[in-house]
């Protein structure tokens, strides 16, 4: 797999990831704040006491836990298509009889809920005495899709008065506070709470101020107002919880639905009714669609849990009520949990159009939430009103496609999220953020827009998306992972959108890896001949149909004047474009000829996608649409080998869909593994530094054998979890042998440690283990062994100074072997083992955890280990160790061994590491599940096959004897709309109230509409009678010189042109009678 995973595959895979104790129902809800205490101040059917200062706005802080776990003895039954109630039982009964199991107890849970009269696509069954083999039976079923467990979702939602001091509502105010949106907090983790409790890296941050006000008037939705447009006929769907019956600010609400166990439709903690405000509220905080119809569906009690059941219940009746727009507040990491992204699908393939938040995990790259990465989705960032991105807002890119691939951009597109208003649980308004603020106010929007297109067929899920993301303004000095497409832009979306023709378009619509910093990091790093393959991932939005399909092949063309024969191009892409969206994965190479050549190459793609026509006539009639993906790429000469390091990320392993622990057990709000370990991602630091220090990075997606070692001076393997091919092991040991280098950053590996992590899983009544510690540390043993080296299990932590520079060892091993004329660096640390399994506290004199070693063959490679990768990694890094990999590198590249090291008072005999036996692998591990090295086998698992390497089939150039366009991005236009030309009528915009400034309050804040200095005009409609009203001043001044000087002068004049009878006569009249003449 070179490109990107077409993601109907993810159906096909293993059903048992659901089962894991993260869940997915993690709320990405307002911004959460540190130390929230399980019991709330308040009752939770009361709402919070607002501001002393305003009776009418408060702003509150949103304090925010969550758990999850599975519900004993139920199970989520899913079908293959929607059956009655009696079906459904008879084809469970069916099933369970053919497993022949007598002790068997079961029934189908009752689901009092308005879907229970309709079809279903799953049933609720509680199963007693359940054996795997009883339920594998059910699997078997022809009609049963999948059996999964059900879930119970905690999440506690504390509002509390803000610590600073009062003040009125439309004052500066927006403090916030940030952490992590998914605390993972697990009561059966089996640490201990003192342990679990030390400080981690969430902690409170204070984000820049920004003024509480109407949101959607700083987006210009009163401009579509007082044309008429207020959300009317629209459907929008608000999953919460909850909203009061008689709420002062809603006059549309259609329905109000409840899916919990509790007899009340009411929001008894203000979280539903704030975002239902946003997107639609009359009065006060004022919504973007007033008029629209409020489908509100309570799926959270206000003791605030919720089951997988009540979503997909919820989902099926909105699907029935044929609503239009949904917003969803709530994802997680796991887009491998299938009845909820299955339902996501259908959903969006019935042409709702699914708003989603794209998760608080920032400022960290490769957080993105499911379902907000989704193709089909709307996925939404925040920003602050600067236009800064908000440093909670969730990073790209998608992780779906590691390694093999890479990730998509995303997200869609970012608004105001920070300081926003919306409505109070009762009355009144209050400010909050989190993305899960920015994800209401697009929703809002989205349902504004679809009001005002007159055909209302035109609007789907990739229609509404394809508007919103060609009319964002882009923020400048933010890179595409970052901010998407750019600012929502209402007013340009609305033009788009109402000028729309169905037609499909790319996201991002163009590949310029010389445009900084928009394309970071494509336009952090030239490509060169001999180099892998630069892979960008462009996803096909499809706005004809909800399926389609690629004509022929995808056609390269090169522009011979911009040199782009120079460079090769390989395009893989979905086979079927579906629901609404597919994906288009573009390799780019560099041709042989330009191996010492320096320029820039350009060139397109073009690909022309078809969808069935649905209001055709005629049999098999088919819409097609032809989109270009421009292509600009900077070549430079091939780097020197010792300048090129290449990264090995087939080698590691995260989560979905397996429990990969934390390399820092100190992180006990995010103990999983979750962030793709790219240098992209997680590593982004590490990458900019190395950048900097002038080496060349490349990524390795696949085994060690498909890469020609002679090109590379350093390969580097950090935090590696994946297992190795015996052939694998083979082939490094020749290529060092024959110069290549290697460093290895290693972490923890611990079985006590790793049984100790365990937790119990009450569907299958087993404890789950972590498949691996922090790396696996074994297998890295096996591939280092022919050199005397071995890693040991020996889990360590403590800051120390190596070198001048202060460094922390973070869940680290320590090096157990070592050959006895290397170089072995040792520290004072703590056990940190010792205090997870007992709870003591000791430190370990001289722990070796640096070695270096230059192999004895002639021309041989170095070797340099490492026992801890916390102060490479941004996840979770205290303090970095930029400096020793800039040492290591140096060492293993150039051969300069670093004197601070070879002199270092802290330097030891290497271990011989015979006294102590080396790490075994867990007994019983799962890794083999989703391995891709090891198989099942009747006894311990064993390596598979070795894949053959990827093989790119270069598309056949077409070069072209054309200029390419220079401007790429202003090049690219949906539809070939010419904004300029699509005018907006002639209305009064309305011009908020402006506040007396604040002492030291910035003045750009009192711009109407929030328009910044140096930013574009966006008060369309205010600019343009401004100067109709002093063209028309000046005409009227010069008619009235021209009537005084007419009067003023004599009544002989010098000759002139005759003038036509007619006007003589209307002169003289005029001048001496006053009357108008008849003409």
């Amino acid at each position: 797999m070179v490109g990107a995973t077409l993601q109907l595959k993810m159906l096909l895979l293993p059903v048992w990831a659901s089962m894991l104790f993260m869940g997915f129902l993690s709320v990405v809800g307002m911004e959460p704040t540190e130390g929230a205490k399980s019991d709330s101040d308040y009752p939770p059917n009361t709402e919070p006491p607002p501001s002393s200062s305003a009776s009418n706005c408060s702003e509150m802080t949103l304090k925010l836990e969550f758990k999850t776990k599975t519900v004993e003895h139920e199970y989520i039954i899913g079908f293959t298509g929607y059956f009655s109630a009696k079906a459904r039982r008879l084809y469970i009964s069916s099933a369970l009889r053919n497993a022949g199991d007598q002790a068997l107890e079961w029934h189908i849970v009752p689901r009092e809920n308005p879907a229970a009269d309709f079809p279903s696509d799953f049933e609720l069954v509680h199963i007693r005495l359940a054996s795997p083999s009883s339920l594998l039976t059910l699997e078997d079923h022809p009609y049963i899709k999948r059996v999964t467990p059900q879930r119970k979702v905690f999440r506690k939602l504390k509002y509390v008065p803000s610590p600073e001091p009062s003040a009125p509502c439309n004052a500066t105010r927006g403090t916030q506070s940030w952490q992590s949106s998914r605390t993972f907090r697990r009561t059966s983790l089996s640490l201990s709470s003192g342990f679990w409790h030390a400080t981690g890296r969430h902690s409170s941050r204070r984000l820049l101020r920004a003024i509480p006000r109407h949101v959607a008037q700083i987006l210009q939705a009163d401009v579509l107002w007082q044309m008429g447009h207020t959300g009317a006929g629209v459907k929008v769907a608000v999953f919460d919880t909850g909203l009061s019956e008689k709420h002062p600010h809603f006059k549309n609400v259609k329905e109000r639905t409840n899916w919990t166990n509790e007899k009340t439709l009411d929001d008894g903690l203000g979280h539903g009714t704030f975002v239902a405000g946003v997107i639609a509220s009359m009065r006060e905080c004022q919504g973007f669609a007033p008029d629209s119809e409020l489908h509100i569906f309570r799926v959270f009690t206000n003791n605030q849990v919720s089951y997988t059941s009540w979503f997909l219940d919820a989902f099926n009746y909105a699907i029935l009520k044929k609503i239009d727009v949904l917003n969803l507040s709530i994802g997680g990491p796991d887009f491998m949990d299938h009845p909820f992204v299955d339902k996501v699908w259908e959903l969006t393939a019935n042409k709702v159009i699914m708003v989603s938040a794209i998760g608080n995990d920032g400022p960290l790259y490769g957080t993105l939430n499911n379902p907000a990465d989704q193709m089909d989705v709307i996925g939404v960032g925040g920003i602050d009103f600067e236009d800064n991105i908000a440093r909670f807002s969730s990073r790209g890119m998608t992780t779906w496609e590691l390694p093999g691939g890479y990730g998509r951009v995303k997200p869609d597109i970012v608004t105001y999220g920070s300081g926003v208003r919306g409505s109070g649980m009762k009355e009144g308004c209050r400010s909050l953020s989190g993305t899960s603020v920015a994800s209401p106010v697009v929703a809002g929007a989205v349902t504004l827009l679809a009001s005002t297109v007159q055909n209302r067929d035109l609007v789907n899920p990739a229609s509404m998306k394809q508007a919103l993301i060609a009319s964002a303004r882009r923020l400048p000095g933010v890179n595409m992972f970052e901010q998407g497409h750019g600012k929502l832009d209402l007013i340009r979306a609305y033009q788009i959108l109402n000028s729309y023709k169905p037609q499909a378009s790319l996201s991002p619509s163009y590949i310029d890896l010389t445009e900084s910093p928009y394309m970071w990091p494509y336009c952090s790093q030239p490509i060169y001949y001999g180099g892998m393959p630069t892979i960008v991932n462009v996803t096909i939005l499809n706005g004809m149909g909800v399926t389609g399909r690629i004509l022929d092949k995808p056609i390269w063309q090169p522009y011979l004047p911009q040199n782009g024969d120079h460079i090769d191009v390989a395009v893989s892409y979905s086979p079927v474009l579906w629901p609404w969206a597919g994906y288009l994965a573009v390799s780019i190479s560099v041709a042989k000829k330009a191996a010492s050549w320096e320029g820039i190459a350009q060139g397109h793609v073009m690909i022309t996608v078809a969808s069935p026509a649905e209001n055709n006539s005629e049999a098999g009639g088919e819409m097609t649409s032809t989109v270009k993906l421009p292509i600009k790429v900077k070549i430079v000469p091939t780097p020197p080998r010792s300048k090129r390091v290449l990264w090995d990320q087939y080698h590691n392993l995260r989560y979905p869909p397996g429990y990969f622990p934390r390399d820092n057990l100190r992180m006990k709000n995010d103990p999983l593994d979750w962030n793709g370990d790219h240098i992209h991602t997680n590593f982004r630091d590490m990458y900019q530094h190395l950048r900097s220090m002038g080496y060349f990075v490349e990524v390795l997606g696949a085994p060690i054998t498909c890469f020609d070692a002679s090109q590379y001076g350093t390969l580097m393997m950090v935090d590696s979890e994946e297992e190795y091919f015996p052939e694998e092991i083979t082939k490094l040991r020749r290529d060092i042998d024959n110069g290549l280098s290697l460093i290895i950053f290693s972490d923890w590996y611990n079985t006590s440690v790793m049984r100790k992590v365990k937790f119990y899983d009450e569907n299958t009544r087993q404890w789950w283990m972590p498949d691996t510690g922090g790396a696996n540390v074994p297998a890295l043993n096996d591939l280092i062994s022919v050199w005397g080296m071995a890693f040991s299990d020996g889990l360590y932590e403590g800051d120390f100074t190596l070198a001048d520079h202060d460094m922390y060892y973070a869940s680290g091993c320590s090096i157990a072997r070592f050959p006895e004329d290397g170089i072995v660096i040792a520290k004072n640390l703590k056990d940190q083992g010792l205090e997870v399994l007992k709870q003591e506290t000791a430190v370990v004199e001289g722990v070796p955890i640096l070695g270096l070693y230059q192999t004895p063959s002639d021309g041989g490679g170095r070797i340099a280990l490492y026992g801890d990768s916390n102060c490479l990694d941004d996840s979770h890094r205290q303090k970095d160790c930029f400096w020793l990999l800039d040492a290591l590198l140096q060492y293993t590249s150039y051969s300069m061994t670093p004197p601070s090291l070879s002199h270092s008072h802290s330097r030891v005999p290497p271990p011989t590491g015979t006294d102590k036996p080396l790490p075994q692998r867990l007994e019983g591990n799962h890794l083999y599940r989703y391995s891709k090295v090891l198989e099942a086998h009747l006894g311990d698992p064993k390596p598979r096959p070795l894949p053959a390497c990827p093989h790119l089939s270069w598309a056949k150039p077409q070069p072209l004897n054309e200029t390419a366009p220079s401007n790429l991005w202003k090049h690219q236009k949906l539809l070939s709309v010419d904004l300029d030309k699509v005018a907006l009528p002639n209305v009064r915009a309305y011009r908020p109230q402006v506040r007396p400034l604040s002492p030291g309050e910035s003045g750009a804040w009192d711009i109407p509409g929030g328009i910044m200095p140096g930013r574009y005009n966006q008060e369309v409609g205010q600019t343009i009678p401004v100067f109709a009203f002093l063209g028309a001043m000046v005409v009227l001044s010069f008619f009235v010189v021209q009537l005084t000087k007419a009067k003023s002068k004599p009544k002989r004049r010098k000759p002139r042109i005759k003038r036509p009878t007619y006007l003589q006569q209307q002169t003289t009249t005029t001048t001496t009678s006053g009357k108008n003449p008849t003409v």
